[in-house]
């Protein structure tokens, strides 16, 4: 007698070749604005703060750097699984979740005006709410297809050693990314302060920009009916409304803005001194190399900040008697804070004051170095790589002697 398996056979359902398509466009946006994010977690970490602020966090700005970094490996280990077809269906959840996150929070950005720029591609590719969110639907609309045939998302590598080696180089290299550029500033800068830009230049509007174009609108009343209703300034003054005695103008004129012009790349910078004196041009025209040490708020300094400014304090004083160098400290701090710093370390650092968003953007470290030679950013450092005084000499100052 001859016995045959009756139970079934589990089968392996086919993988659906349409499913590439989104599955690819949904990987490669993830990885993308995951790096993009990566190379300036700092940045990101203070497009959260304004999150955290708008939802009633602030407790969790302190860690925001380290919040940012993990989001940005999610993003790109997320999409990179999904291209590689590892784990599939606990990917699809992940992007689901991740998707349904970010789109609330653009949606509610966008309706309530709570944050101006989301910073889903970081300051590379600046999105307003509006376009975040109209990104987001249409990752949605992709992500749902992935996770109704999360089971067919299949591996493209059949060796499991090789998926989980590749797997565990992907995590570290995600995290690895944000870290590094987290104490060694990002690979590429975004920023109008980035090496190689002048700074009076930037802060110049050029002959012939066009400047913004507003529309400003008239609530009119009429005395005999006390019908109100509104004209823009183009009626009101083509039609000569302003004739018209029986038309009385309520309040003041809203302004629209119609038509964006010319924007300066470095609209807000302002350095004053401790009487309050705009000292900005004399400071960023300097013909002379010039070292800007920027600490935004010198109480949350840590024992390794007061150590990185020890040294450069150090390292100036000794330039100084050599060459012909200015070095001045910018920061948002009161002049309590400075000092009670100048009593720690006798500073030979002229001290100006900043405002905190400029000061955000100049350097990605906190305390942050730049060095510039009439008025262009030559170079810049993080608190954790300002070179010694031997390099500086060599790399730059010797070469103008």
């Amino acid at each position: 007698m001859t016995y045959t398996n009756s139970f079934p056979q589990k089968q392996s359902k086919k993988p659906i070749l349409w499913l590439w398509i989104p599955r690819l466009i949904v990987g490669l946006l993830f990885i993308f604005s995951g790096l993009i994010k990566a190379n300036d977690p700092m940045g990101f970490g203070y497009k959260l703060q304004e999150y955290f602020h708008v939802f009633g966090m602030g407790f969790l700005n302190d860690f925001s750097d380290w919040i940012a970094i993990i989001i940005c490996a999610l993003e790109i280990i997320l999409g990179a699984l999904l291209i590689l077809g590892i784990a599939g269906k606990k990917v699809a959840w992940g992007l689901l979740i991740l998707i349904i996150f970010f789109t609330f929070l653009t949606f509610y950005s966008a309706f309530f005006e709570a944050v101006k720029s989301c910073g889903c591609f970081g300051d590379a590719i600046p999105l307003t709410p509006w376009e975040s969110f109209i990104k987001d639907l249409v990752l949605l609309a992709l992500i749902i297809p992935l996770f109704i045939y999360r089971d067919r998302i299949t591996p493209i590598i059949k060796s499991l050693f090789t998926r989980n080696l590749l797997t565990l180089f992907i995590i570290i290299a995600s995290f690895g990314i944000g870290i590094y550029t987290l104490y060694f500033l990002p690979f590429v800068d975004f920023l109008p302060y980035k090496e190689g830009n002048n700074i009076p230049e930037l802060r110049k509007i050029p002959e012939g920009a066009e400047p913004d174009v507003y529309e400003h609108v008239y609530q009119l009343k009429n005395k005999t009916t006390g019908e109100v209703r509104k004209v823009t300034d183009k009626e009101y003054l083509g039609d000569k409304l302003w004739e018209d005695d029986n038309l009385e103008v309520i309040g003041e004129p809203e302004s629209k803005l119609i038509k964006k012009g010319f924007q300066l790349a470095i609209p807000d910078l302002i350095i004053s001194d401790m009487e309050g004196t705009d000292r900005t041009d004399e400071i960023t025209s300097n013909p002379y190399y010039n070292f800007i040490v920027v600490s935004t708020d010198l109480t949350k300094l840590s024992p390794l900040d007061f150590k990185a400014l020890d040294k450069i304090n150090t390292t100036i004083r000794e330039l100084s008697e050599d060459y012909n160098i200015r070095a001045i400290l910018a920061t948002a701090s009161s002049s309590d804070d400075v000092n009670y710093l100048n009593d720690q370390m006798d500073l030979v650092l002229e001290t100006f004051y900043v405002d905190a968003v400029p000061l955000k953007s100049m350097v990605r470290s906190s305390p942050g170095f730049l060095l510039m030679l009439n008025g262009t950013v030559v170079k810049k450092w993080s608190k954790y790589n300002f070179p010694s005084k031997e390099v500086l000499i060599k790399n730059y100052f010797d070469k103008i002697q």
